[in-house]
């Protein structure tokens, strides 16, 4: 893990497409601003974590994503 010390408008490039800005500090506390591409899903660590894919949507992509392997002969 890379640990960085910035101050407020002192930004932390990420490859070519993504800029973090520190906005504000304050007493235990940190705003940030991120900028990143459209097909980039940003989001709360919390809520990425607390994710849950709907089972219709399991299903819909198993129908679409059939698996192949038992059409194929194994090779040994």
């Amino acid at each position: 893990m890379l640990v960085l010390t910035r101050k407020a408008t002192e930004t932390i490039q990420i490859g070519d497409d993504i800029v973090i800005k520190v906005i504000k500090t304050a007493k235990g506390t940190v705003k940030i601003g991120i900028e990143a591409p459209d097909d980039i899903r940003v989001m709360r660590g919390e809520l990425a974590e607390s994710v849950v894919v709907p089972e219709a949507l399991v299903a819909k992509l198993a129908e679409r994503f059939s698996v192949l392997s038992d059409q194929y002969p194994h090779v040994a």
